[in-house]
């Protein structure tokens, strides 16, 4: 895991999913780093999307990472299902496990990347005692649930807080965000410290996937 640069994870859920295979072959083409691939289970969230099936198609077309996060509840009874699908980074939330030690490593055990996330509302304070065994927190700058909703400005100071948090403790965890990550609010994200962006809409909405990831890259890389 290295901090040089920062990295752009694609969300599939803004994808044209009659044309899969092509959208995620045109963001990899762009130079995207990761897929962003999000499960939702219509019970911890308001809705339902993707599974394993389109993981393991996933897989098949493409070598990037893939950055699967389970927006579901009951998350420990699928973590190796999903590793063995094809999942490098695992994300699980907070908010739906009660034994999270215990899962983090679990993760880890089956050789992928542990991701801790965390809603809007829920407080860094949880992080406490995981903080060091993570890989990656994901920090939702919206409410989970849906694709193409507006960023929440109050998520700033706490991905502010969460980087100091890291930094100060001399750990290699990586800072992402989802929800909103558009032009017009990337350059606060920077500024606020995060590593990972992952970006839908921002990347495939408009037919100019090519064009959607230049703009974001040089945003992105922007000192």
């Amino acid at each position: 895991m290295t901090k040089t640069k920062k990295i752009l994870s694609a969300s599939i859920l803004s994808a044209d999913f009659g044309r899969l295979a092509e959208e995620i072959q045109a963001a990899e083409a762009a130079g995207v780093d990761w897929i962003h691939f999000d499960v939702m289970d219509g019970h911890f969230v308001p809705n339902l999307t993707i599974g394993l099936p389109v993981l393991k198609a996933v897989r098949k077309i493409t070598k990037l990472p893939l950055d699967v996060h389970l927006m579901i509840s009951n998350p420990h009874l699928y973590i190796q299902e999903y590793v063995e699908a094809g999942a490098d980074w695992l994300g699980v939330q907070v908010e739906t496990v009660f034994h999270l030690e215990r899962l983090v490593q679990q993760i880890k055990e089956l050789k992928a990347r542990a991701t801790v996330v965390l809603n809007p509302a829920t407080s860094l304070a949880t992080l406490d005692v995981i903080l060091e065994e993570v890989d990656m927190i994901l920090l939702m700058t919206v409410n989970p649930g849906y694709s193409g909703q507006k960023f929440i400005p109050a998520t700033l100071p706490k991905i502010r807080k969460l980087r100091e948090m890291v930094d100060s403790r001399g750990l290699d965890v990586l800072i992402q965000v989802d929800g909103g990550v558009h032009l017009h609010t990337i350059d606060a994200l920077v500024a606020a410290g995060v590593d990972v962006f992952v970006s839908g809409s921002g990347v495939f909405d408009g037919g100019d996937i090519a064009g959607n990831v230049r703009r974001l890259r040089e945003r992105m890389e922007r000192k």
